[in-house]
């Protein structure tokens, strides 16, 4: 007879087990999700004043990734992004062997993509990602890729200290007018002057001196056959103190500027991952003298668009020259209103727009001890914040949740391609707020949520931590927060803009690095519009006693 204190321990252990798994699985389906449950609570709403905001010129250099192209946004305008890099040598002080003969060079740097067929041969077919505007033969783009006459560095001195060295969107014309405009990439019309990010799979052929031929596939990627004179003299024949350093060599080749222009009625952008980029030059070089003549092997050098000093990338800048739609224009220059609030928030990336928000009425507030209570003789009239704190001091309820939801435009953002995720951040002091600090991943937010037709509909930040170091600690400052369009929630860092203004000096990285836009419902809309109740509210979930 089996022991009746044992068969509990089983059904305990098993129990245990099955609660374990179903939390895996739902921690697994819910992940990136905010739950809308809340058991029935309907949540206490506050008011948000929030304006647009432009980005001027801004920071640009050394980015994860880079736009190349021209995008047409029905909304937002036109934005051509042109970029700049320098190059490096895998290792210095090579040896070139003795009366180089160049045979090719070629510059190769892959798209992003997936793979949605393969077929029996083994033969795969491509989407290219991170492509905006269309794909395919229509979407054609004019191509230039010269040698830069701009020296880049990271650093320079003044005032006795060393300092960054930063470039800026708006200074294309400044790398333009020093370019050598001698084409390097001078091989077929599709690799210029009809250029298009072809997604098509890249089948290499070679015949063995067995006679059997080998079929190499490789996934979707730019290729260019670039002048070979140029780097016979720029390379193979350069004097063998210019390759002896990274410093030498780049200030003797200083990159290639890659320049964009209209080819056609349509036109594209994508962005690129510049590190992974190439270029093989292959050559032949004298090995012997023989009495039947010289002889020769093949050899090849490599430059590389990351640095192999530090490993990362090397001096790169994007350039992005926009004209704006005028509806979008008017609304982040001449028509905000930082007093009453916006009633359409305008986010764009690049050199685009961002939202400020100020949560609260921050202009007659009262003053407070360490302990929360309020100065002797302060003036001034509660807020809104000053009303959570009763709630929670005096009322005794908690804050369960608090979130900022935006409504998105539907009717205006048509089928423009809206971005995926959104990210809130700290404008004053230009960092992270406390809940992304305590999860950077899905409870803080800032995913699209679509409708029932897989339309953008809004989304949604938790910023409960946020709330709460306000309640508790009456001293804590009332920072004014930003929103940006996010290309990704890994990048937290902000590019400093050419000049401050009164509002910002920075701006997040991962929104420059976005071309992307999205118009969103704000604040200043009047009751009775029927758009009232999308406009931009905190809300406030608490757990009050019976």
């Amino acid at each position: 007879m089996y022991n009746t204190s044992f068969i509990k321990k089983i059904l305990l252990a098993l129990i245990v087990v099955f609660l374990y798994s179903c939390d895996k699985d739902f921690n697994a389906i819910g992940d990136g999700l905010i739950g809308e449950d809340h058991f029935g609570l309907e949540p206490e709403e506050y008011n948000v004043l929030a304006f647009n905001q432009e980005i001027t010129p801004i920071q640009s250099n050394n980015m994860a990734v880079n736009a190349l192209g021209i995008f047409d946004n029905p909304l937002f305008g036109t934005t051509t992004a042109n970029f700049v890099t320098q190059l490096a040598l895998p290792s210095y002080a090579p040896t070139i062997g003795e009366s180089p003969v160049i045979e090719s060079a070629v510059l190769t740097i892959p798209y992003f993509n997936h793979v949605t067929a393969t077929g029996t041969d083994g033969a795969n077919t491509y989407v290219l990602d991170s492509i905006y505007g269309g794909q395919g033969k229509d979407f054609k783009l004019k191509l230039s890729v010269y040698e830069s006459g701009y020296q880049m560095r990271n650093s320079y001195f003044g005032g006795g200290s060393q300092l960054p060295q930063f470039y800026y969107t708006d200074q294309n014309t400044d790398f333009f007018n020093v370019a050598n405009k001698t084409l390097l990439n001078n091989g077929p019309v599709q690799e210029n002057v009809e250029f298009f990010f072809d997604p098509a799979e890249i089948v290499t052929k070679t015949v063995g001196t067995d006679n059997k031929e080998t079929i190499t596939r490789s996934a979707p990627q730019m290729v260019l056959n670039l002048k070979k004179e140029f780097f016979q003299e720029k390379i193979l024949n350069a004097p063998a103190s210019k390759l002896s350093s990274e410093d030498l060599f780049q200030e003797y080749f200083r990159g290639l500027y890659f320049m964009v222009e209209k080819s056609g009625a349509n036109s594209n952008m994508a962005l690129l991952d510049f590190t992974k980029g190439v270029i093989t030059i292959k050559y032949k070089a004298k090995t012997a003298a023989t009495t039947d003549g010289d002889t020769t092997e093949d050899k090849q050098i490599l430059l590389n668009f990351k640095s192999s000093v530090t490993g990362g990338l090397a001096s790169t800048a994007s350039f992005l020259q926009d004209v704006k739609a005028p509806a979008y224009e008017a609304a982040v220059t001449t028509n905000v209103n930082k007093t009453e609030g916006d009633q359409k928030l305008y986010l764009k990336g690049g050199q685009g727009s961002l939202a400020v928000l100020k949560l609260f009425d921050q202009t007659d507030v009262l003053s407070y001890n360490a302990d929360g209570t309020v100065k002797d003789g302060a003036n001034g009239v509660p807020d809104q914040l000053d009303e959570i704190r009763n709630n929670v001091t005096v009322k005794n309820w908690k804050v369960n949740e608090a979130n900022l939801v935006f409504y998105i435009d539907a009717d205006q953002m048509g089928n423009t391609k809206a971005p995926q995720r959104v990210y809130l951040y700290d404008l004053t002091n230009n960092t992270v707020l406390a809940d992304y600090s305590a999860d950077p991943t899905a409870p803080f937010g800032g995913l699209i949520n679509l409708d029932s037709n897989k339309k953008g509909k809004s989304y949604k930040l938790r910023i409960t931590s946020h709330i709460r170091n306000l309640i508790k600690d009456a001293t804590i400052k009332n920072v004014d927060l930003g929103l940006v369009v996010s290309l990704s929630p890994g990048v937290v860092a902000s590019n400093v803009l050419k000049q401050k203004n009164e509002t910002i000096s920075q701006a997040p990285r991962t929104s420059v690095m976005s071309p992307l836009g999205t118009i969103l419902y704000g604040t200043n809309i009047p009751e009775g519009d029927a758009d009232y109740n999308k406009r931009l509210k905190l809300q406030v979930y608490y757990t009050k006693p019976n």
